[in-house]
């Protein structure tokens, strides 16, 4: 019965939130009927297991997804993200306009900027240059989610998505981790990527079709649709109500102005990682009213906070005179940053309830015993659960929490480099997270002004197989001659 029970209580989570309710509510109530089934007691779960975990991960990562979000929004609102995606577009031109298009998402979300905040900005350029190269309007969705769902949130060393700090107070690593196997995962996602991109570009300009529906987005409507709000706040660390929460400066700053606070964001959190924190006596942390942890697990946290808090005062000292509104901006990037902390804090309080259930150690036992060694256990952990959840960050964590421990056990019995796991633990939330349901694909195709119908192929070759094949390398590879 206990396993029934968890079967039960994911079909219910997984079932209502692809329908837009929330997972704020929907997640509590999967995991009490798990709970009933496995002859629990629901109240302590509810208030124990459930809150104490939904409680430590806002208390691990509120300070990235607070400094995520209002990095992102005073990008958007300075003006910066526009000027560098213009520049890119500018500069390659309407012949180059997927790669323009794709390059521009991976500069500026490597750089720290939002998923949404990225795709708000880039949906009206790329519909401009897409129009004037005459390249159907239904590719858009792939271009700007290869730019900016694949490599950058999972791949390239030193990411600071979300997605790349889950892994780190867990394994004792940073967002650099095996930077070698994440730049050949890179390399193989963005060139797979591009090369299907351009073959459906062709064939479109081969059988005469063009740019198709010259509707304009309707970006405001997508922002406030419900049910796009209630996927999406699962899927990434910002709010899409709060994009137009705030006013826009006049005229962008120079594309040099723009860029600088997103390479603040990467040299700082590489100082930070390799040279800073490895040098400091941290041992304080052992102490009770520190919580008794340690350096290893909070590093990558501190990397990656101090270095968005660092391009924030230097995004300020550039461009506070083109903020309109600075108090607004702030606001609006502050609020985008709570509903999506707690909606994923909500998934991961449902995971350790399901992993408390004596029930749960089967599904530990299949998941540890799939063929091919702890990698590939890792890889299919991730993938089926942000598959399920329809987020990546959420997926990882409960993984992670559920089986994060065992694989340390089993990286110490074996040699095992905890920074080739961070990686493929990583990669392998960010691929089959992007199944129909996941909230940035809706919102994707919903600003973009397209449907699962026309453009939902596209994306998974571009950003789904593209994942896949990345994961299968590093797997192959970090399993032949370690991590890199």
């Amino acid at each position: 019965m206990g396993l029934i029970g968890i079967l039960a209580g994911l079909a219910l989570l997984v079932w209502f939130a692809f329908r837009g309710w929330s997972v704020l509510l929907l997640a509590p109530i999967a995991a009490i009927v798990a709970a009933a089934f496995a002859g629990q007691p629901l109240l302590a779960h509810w208030t124990q297991t459930f809150m104490g975990s939904a409680a430590h991960f806002v208390a691990q990562f509120f300070p990235l997804f607070l400094l995520g979000a209002l990095f992102g929004k005073l990008m958007e609102d300075s003006g910066a993200v526009g000027s560098i995606a213009r520049w890119m577009t500018v500069t390659l031109g309407p012949q180059r306009a997927m790669l323009s298009v794709v390059l521009a998402g991976a500069a500026v979300t490597y750089g720290g900027v939002s998923l949404f905040v990225a795709i708000f900005v880039l949906v009206p350029m790329a519909m401009a240059l897409f129009r004037e190269a005459g390249i159907p309007r239904r590719l858009m969705p792939a271009a700007i989610g290869l730019g900016t769902m694949t490599f950058t949130m999972s791949a390239m060393p030193g990411t600071p998505a979300i997605q790349n700090a889950i892994p780190m107070p867990v394994f004792g690593t940073t967002a650099f981790a095996a930077p070698g196997l994440g730049l050949i995962a890179t390399a193989i996602m963005f060139g797979f990527g591009m090369w299907w991109l351009r073959r459906q570009e062709s064939h479109a300009r081969a059988t005469g079709e063009g740019f198709g529906d010259e509707t304009p987005p309707d970006v405001d409507a997508a922002a406030d649709d419900p049910l796009v709000r209630e996927r999406a706040t699962t899927a990434a660390a910002f709010d899409p109500a709060e994009v137009h929460h705030s006013q826009h400066a006049p005229t962008e700053p120079p594309v040099f102005i723009a860029a600088l606070p997103l390479v603040v964001v990467v040299v700082v959190n590489l100082v930070m990682s390799m040279l800073v924190l490895p040098n400091i006596d941290a041992s304080f942390l052992a102490e009770p009213r520190w919580g008794g942890t340690s350096l290893s697990a909070v590093a990558g946290v501190w990397s990656v906070a101090v270095a968005l808090l660092a391009a924030i005062i230097v995004l300020l000292a550039t461009s506070f005179t083109r903020l309109p509104d600075l108090r607004a901006t702030m606001d609006a990037g502050a609020n985008a940053s709570v509903l999506p902390i707690f909606s994923v804090a909500s998934l991961v309080g449902f995971g350790a309830v399901v992993a408390a259930l004596p029930a749960f150690e089967a599904v530990r036992d299949w998941v540890l015993g799939i063929g091919g060694g702890p990698l590939v256990s890792l890889a299919a952990a991730t993938n089926i659960l942000a598959a399920l959840t329809g987020s990546a960050s959420g997926g990882l964590t409960i993984a992670l929490d559920a089986l994060g421990p065992r694989f340390m056990e089993i990286a110490a019995a074996t040699g095992l480099d905890p920074g080739l796991m961070h990686r493929v633990a990583v990669i392998g939330a960010g691929a089959l997270d992007s199944l129909p349901h996941n909230g940035a694909v809706v919102t994707l195709l919903a600003v973009c002004g397209t449907t699962h119908k026309t453009s939902y192929f596209d994306l998974v070759m571009a950003c789904v197989v593209s994942a896949l094949l990345g994961l299968v390398a590093v797997i192959v590879i970090g399993s032949a001659v370690g991590s890199f």
